[in-house]
């Protein structure tokens, strides 16, 4: 363990502020994300908009083209996220979008096996979290969280699903903590693989 891992974690104090992914705030979003290597093996926040594999993880290739990718979705408004900013600087994220622009969710083997519980289809889906590393446990994800719920009210609402982590074995960083979710109101359809759940909620 590092110096840096082995920290207590910071408490700032300042408020938190939302802003909506955009083609004005892509410089914010691409600096964080630069800032942890595209974060997850240089996904760039790409993985559940794609069908399937592009790539060996982790090549110079595959981040530029998720990169890239990721930005050519924003200008055309196809990607769509929470950046959570303390004192001026984008310190979290949130990823939320259409069920059409998250395809790969329902492509897996766990979500195809839960299909007779999933009537009617989501509108919505949650897929993806990010903290900086010094601002967690500061609940950074749980404000994300709410306010991808008040952007998904703004746009007409409907069936959301997510699926967070249910215990120690996953990694609540990614997914956000089933606690978080069930104080926003979402209940637990099944579980979602060994360490996780999905969840949905009705937002209007």
């Amino acid at each position: 363990m590092t110096r840096e891992e082995g920290r207590a974690p910071a408490r700032p104090s300042a408020p938190l502020v939302a802003r909506e992914l955009s083609p004005a705030r892509w410089r914010d979003f691409e600096a964080f994300f630069r800032k942890y290597h595209g974060v997850q093996a240089g996904c760039w926040c790409m993985f559940y908009h794609r069908e399937g594999p592009n790539g060996a993880l982790e090549s110079p290739r595959r981040q530029e083209e998720n990169r890239r990718d990721h930005r050519a979705l924003v200008a055309r408004g196809g990607a769509h996220g929470i950046l959570v900013y303390r004192e001026g600087r984008p310190v979290g994220w949130c990823q939320f979008g259409l069920r059409e622009e998250l395809p790969r969710i329902e492509r897996g083997r766990k979500y195809r096996s839960m299909a007779d519980r999933l009537d009617p289809p989501p509108g919505w889906r949650i897929t993806c979290f990010f903290v900086d590393r010094a601002h967690r446990r500061t609940g950074v994800a749980r404000f994300a969280l709410h306010e991808a719920l008040v952007a998904i009210r703004r746009r007409g609402g409907g069936i959301v699903e997510a699926y967070p982590a249910s215990h120690g074995r996953a990694v609540a960083i990614w997914f956000g903590s089933l606690g978080m979710f069930r104080q926003e109101g979402f209940e637990v359809v099944g579980p979602f693989g060994r360490s996780n759940v999905l969840v949905r909620k009705l937002v209007g």
